[in-house]
């Protein structure tokens, strides 16, 4: 099949990378019942909806593992794949742990992408992987009407350095890595609204690593980290305060967002996600005066490989932002702060700092 006759990935599609999760109010229905580990061995399990789990195999040493895939995001078949890797690979940087292996997850309709677009997908993630300095080892597939990609990953972490996303603190400021639009951008490709300057940028932005931003954090030393993805940032945020015992503020104009988003979500493009994290948080969130509805959803957007959310001291926040600088990472935006909870934990959104 040529390129000219290539099928376009997010037609086949219902919803697309990380705005296909479940929402977040009926996966908490899902796992609230299920039994909680008591293996001394396992330090991060799932009931504070960390990133990805650690499980101790000796005095100095962990597993980091994590499992990520979606439906398309992108239409060219490469940058799909290693966008969808990239995600994955999200989860164990958020963590501070460093990727060693990746297995692969793959499922797609036969006949109706050609192996050549299939071995694209599979490619896009094995470039992303070998970036990261770890290895495809396997994985498997099946056959499926919507196609879907992604990795399961394992990393290593010393035990002693584990980042999660609770334990922030008041007067923690709060940094973010990336630009926030992708739900809404990605969208826009969809729907063939968006321009070769917005496909560009959006792509680049969610096929990069958090590699350096995972550095730049545990070269500094945080108090609690997410990475920003299908809840958008307040839902994630939301993970971190509520898992923390504090409240936070979100300051609107410091959140950066990418290039060309403005224009898109002027036209209501979000997707789904959107509304359901905005739903879902809406009875923990003040807002301020003179914030629109329109102003909460662009917080709300879902993330497609997003960045890293960081909760840090003041006395080591400027250290942060410079050492995030120096590695180039997309943004280095103080957008918040972590203040008490004072009952019960709330997020407050408002204008300014």
């Amino acid at each position: 099949m040529s390129a000219r006759e290539r099928v376009r990935l997010t037609t086949m599609a219902t919803s697309a990378g990380c705005a296909a999760k479940i929402a977040a109010a009926d996966l908490s229905l899902v796992l609230k019942d299920l039994p909680q580990s008591s293996d001394p061995s396992l330090l991060v399990g799932n009931n504070t909806a960390d990133d990805a789990g650690v499980y101790r195999i000796g005095p100095d040493i962990a597993l980091v593992q994590t499992v990520d895939f979606f439906t398309p995001i992108l239409d060219d078949p490469y940058d799909f794949g290693r966008v969808a890797a990239a995600n994955a690979l999200s989860d164990v940087y958020a963590m501070g742990g460093i990727p060693v292996t990746a297995l692969n997850l793959l499922c797609y309709p036969p006949g109706v992408l050609s192996p050549e677009d299939v071995g694209d997908i599979l490619r896009g993630g094995a470039d992303k992987v070998n970036e990261a300095g770890a290895v495809i080892v396997g994985g498997h597939s099946i056959q499926d009407q919507e196609p879907k990609y992604g990795v399961s990953v394992t990393g290593l972490i010393h035990p002693d350095r584990i980042v999660r996303n609770v334990g922030a603190q008041p007067g923690d400021l709060l940094v973010l890595t990336k630009p926030l639009g992708t739900g809404v951008m990605t969208t826009a490709i969809k729907r063939e609204a968006a321009s070769e300057d917005v496909r560009r940028t959006v792509t680049e932005g969610m096929a990069m690593l958090n590699r350096e931003a995972s550095e730049a954090m545990l070269e500094v030393g945080p108090n609690a980290a997410t990475d920003v993805t299908g809840f958008g940032l307040l839902g994630h945020l939301w993970e971190m305060v509520s898992g923390s015992g504090v409240s936070a503020e979100i300051w609107l104009n410091c959140v950066p967002f990418y290039e060309g988003f403005a224009e898109l979500a002027a036209q209501d493009l979000f997707p789904g996600g959107a509304h359901r994290t905005k739903a879902y948080i809406k009875p923990r969130l003040v807002i301020g005066e003179g914030i629109t509805d329109a102003e909460v959803m662009t917080v709300c957007d879902p993330q497609t490989s997003g960045g890293l959310l960081i909760a840090v001291t003041p006395a080591r926040h400027q250290a942060l932002v410079e050492a995030l600088r120096a590695r180039g990472t997309l943004a280095s935006a103080t957008v918040g702060r972590i203040v008490p909870a004072d009952g019960e934990s709330r997020m407050i959104v408002t204008r300014n700092a």
